[in-house]
């Protein structure tokens, strides 16, 4: 199988690399989504299959044991996300750019795997406090959860200038078309 090119959205939870992630899947045909595996339970409407492969830890440990992805972590205590390279590779069969919505360590291991067949995007909000007005608005999260994601945000900011680019999210429509720019020129000129 011939193999493509990834392109990968982290930031920080809140700071909106999934709504401009799914801004680019709808304006490109040539993208597909990479659903992530993950053992936490489904939110709201999230589907399985869809959203994230939803499966068990013990099923999710033995993936890993078996050396099923490609990258992997503990998110948070006792929950793990991950991408299957069976996903990756189910994408470029189609001849497909994968598009990757994933949280920052997970971001820097995939562009540290692929290297120059990836682009990697670090989605950066105005601001830490933007970002926790965000968080907090979303209603999603109980004040313990909350908690964990702020720290976790405080430290991922740190992580941006690792990436290829950052893209600040000050005014989402910008952001945007920033993003559909930097992910076209890419795709043609690599």
């Amino acid at each position: 199988m011939k193999e493509g090119k990834l392109i990968i959205f982290s930031a920080p939870s809140g700071a909106g690399k999934t709504t401009i992630v799914h801004h680019l899947l709808s304006k490109m045909d040539d993208l597909e989504f990479s659903i992530s595996a993950t053992t936490r339970p489904a939110r709201g409407d999230e589907k399985d299959g869809s959203d994230y492969y939803f499966i068990s830890k013990e099923d999710f440990l033995h993936r890993i044991a078996k050396k099923q992805f490609v990258e992997f972590e503990e998110v948070y205590s006792g929950t793990f996300y991950g991408t299957l390279r069976t996903e990756i590779e189910r994408i470029w069969s189609k001849g497909k750019t994968v598009i990757f919505d994933i949280d920052v360590e997970g971001g820097l291991h995939l562009k540290r795997k692929y290297e120059d067949q990836a682009l990697a995007i670090f989605v950066q909000p105005p601001s830490l406090e933007v970002l926790i007005e965000r968080l907090t608005g979303r209603g999603t999260d109980s004040a313990e959860k909350l908690k964990e994601r702020f720290a976790k945000a405080e430290k991922e900011l740190n992580y941006a200038p690792k990436f290829d680019v950052i893209l600040k999210n000050y005014d989402l429509t910008t952001a945007c078309g920033d993003a559909e720019k930097l992910v076209k020129d890419f795709i043609a000129n690599s």
